[in-house]
């Protein structure tokens, strides 16, 4: 078989770093956006919200939290809806997410994918979730599953979140939280702050290159097709 022809390269390019180059780090406070996939103001995927804040702004995080109830159930029409929009506004101020949901029926619950459908890929030019961080966490009742992590590490690729290796599922949620809330010292709540951990540092390392890591050889072309017609 002979070499294919490199002639159909010369004229593309490509957005890549230049080696040795250092960038301009960020001095503030990493922000950080939490989702829980309950209603019910003391359910165990809040209760662990709860401690994920405490523990990230014990790290140095500004964190805040959405309560959903409130928010309507995703029509595509409601998006000027009060808490609609809180929602997109927290996601394009957070540089980095803590999604915890329930497993319910072996997958996330309908209040948290409701949370993510609100969340568009895109608002016109802006992408309130692509680049960010992303760290999945899950509750259950049972035994030890991680079928709603699996489901939210899918959904955190398709809307172009970068999702961190770790993740955490708090098996029998029950047994591991005190009657104030907190979560008692155990692996499981070590493991939470392993995640957290990881979540920060991966937000530390990619905030201030986050556009240039999404940044697709395919769109560009494509708006570069769009200038090209409006000139002609």
């Amino acid at each position: 078989m002979s070499a294919p022809n490199v002639d159909y390269l010369k004229d593309e390019t490509f957005n890549l770093p230049v080696p040795g180059e250092a960038a301009n780090r960020s001095t503030h406070a990493p922000k950080i956006l939490v989702l829980n996939g309950s209603l019910r103001p003391k359910s165990f995927s809040k209760l662990l919200a709860e401690e994920c804040i405490r523990v990230l702004e014990r790290m140095g995080a500004e964190v805040r939290y959405f309560d959903s109830r409130g928010l309507p159930v995703f029509d595509q029409d409601s998006s000027d809806h009060p808490k609609v929009q809180e929602l997109r506004d927290l996601s394009l101020w957070s540089e980095g997410q803590v999604w915890i949901s329930p497993e319910m029926h072996g997958n996330i619950s309908g209040v948290m994918k409701n949370q993510i459908d609100w969340i568009p890929l895109s608002i016109g030019s802006v992408r309130p979730t692509q680049g960010r961080t992303l760290a999945v966490m899950e509750v259950s009742g049972g035994s030890q599953s991680f079928n709603a992590v699996n489901a939210l590490r899918i959904l955190g690729r398709w809307m172009r979140m970068i999702t961190i290796p770790n993740q955490s599922s708090v098996a029998q949620a029950y047994n591991e939280f005190e009657e104030n809330g907190q979560m008692k010292p155990s692996s499981y709540r070590d493991r939470v702050v392993d995640v957290l951990e990881e979540l920060m540092r991966f937000t530390l390392l990619t905030r201030d290159v986050r556009e240039f890591l999404v940044d697709r050889y395919s769109e560009r072309k494509e708006q570069q097709i769009k200038i090209d017609l409006k000139k002609m």
